[in-house]
């Protein structure tokens, strides 16, 4: 349900506007090609300006009786063609009321049930190359649309990732109530891929000030930000310019490794480094037995290569990072 889906009110008073003056005109072409059959108790001949006051007046329904139909085909234009133009005028000036109000009430509705419900969600904030392609790689993994909230400051941004089905905010990542919008502080995890380095920092300090649980992780250009990143309250910082650098610098020394390295950064294409939990058959056993290659365990917060003589032997409470098959919406929650 994108927060920014809705047409605006402005948007949709200015199309009753122009149906509204719509008919003002044709009202007042009406009357004024039957302008002998009016009188005009100024005198005169009712001439295009008096049509015009005539159609006001009598549309809007206040009729001051100072130009009156007199001959029958004037009456009779006016219960024929008149009068239903006087209902669709004012049907546009209720309908107009009418639709913004429920418009706005309906929107306003979802919104509420929307926020209730949202929980232990994602929120990607930037909705860049890096910030769609974190979207696409959640989804990837299993992660629902619905659970993904992106935040970006640019409308087109937000209307795109409408349109991949994600819930979009329009704003300044760095505020606060934008942030709240987003229902950050109830989010179980944050992704900051803004364009600015200075501005991530930011939005790293506001972030783990409304959340002091959520696992954030924030990409950076330069590796002399990462400390700063680091005491701002990230989780875990990557750095966009050193991976790019070490990519290329493995794509020379061994063309065939990057390519097999960068088909396990894509997430679905050949093989995938997937993080899962131990099975009960697994519980006790070495990593070596098990059915995925097994690369590291998660223990306690510290990451074991599975080499190491602590993790020879994996306990129920383990977590394993492995290299499997891709599976299409295969994910361990």
């Amino acid at each position: 349900m994108p927060l920014q889906g809705v047409r605006p009110p402005l948007q949709q008073v200015m199309r009753r506007l122009v149906m509204a003056l719509l008919v003002l005109v044709i009202t007042t072409f009406v009357v004024w090609a039957d302008g002998d059959g009016y009188h005009d108790n100024a005198g005169g001949s009712v001439g295009l300006l008096d049509s015009a006051y005539y159609a006001t007046v009598t549309l809007s329904t206040t009729g001051y009786g100072d130009i009156t139909p007199v001959s029958d085909s004037a009456r009779l234009t006016n219960i024929l063609v008149i009068t239903p133009l006087r209902v669709l005028f004012l049907i546009i000036l209720v309908g107009t009321t009418l639709e913004v109000l429920t418009e706005r009430t309906r929107h306003q509705v979802q919104v509420h049930r929307w926020r209730s419900r949202l929980r232990n969600h994602i929120v990607v904030i930037g909705y860049g190359t890096k910030g769609r392609r974190t979207a696409q790689t959640l989804v990837g993994q299993g992660v629902p649309k619905e659970k993904i909230v992106v935040v970006d400051p640019k409308k087109q941004m937000v209307d795109m990732a409408s349109s991949d089905g994600f819930v979009g905010v329009l704003g300044d990542a760095t505020r606060s109530d934008t942030l709240r919008q987003a229902e950050l502080h109830r989010a179980a995890k944050v992704v900051i891929s803004t364009q600015r380095d200075e501005t991530a920092a930011l939005v790293t300090l506001t972030a783990r000030q409304l959340n002091k649980q959520a696992a954030i992780v924030v990409a950076v250009r330069e590796d002399e930000n990462t400390p700063l990143l680091k005491q701002s309250g990230a989780d875990s910082v990557i750095t966009s310019s050193s991976s790019a650098g070490r990519l290329l610098g493995m794509s020379v020394a061994s063309p065939s490794a990057s390519t097999v390295l960068e088909g396990l950064m894509t997430y679905g294409s050949g093989l995938d480094i997937a993080e899962r939990a131990v099975t009960a058959s697994e519980a006790g056993r070495s990593p070596r037995e098990c059915s995925d290659l097994v690369v590291a365990v998660l223990r306690g917060g510290r990451v074991l290569d599975y080499t190491e003589p602590e993790a020879a032997e994996l306990r129920p409470t383990d977590r394993l990072i492995t290299i499997q098959r891709a599976v299409a919406n295969d994910h361990d929650a």
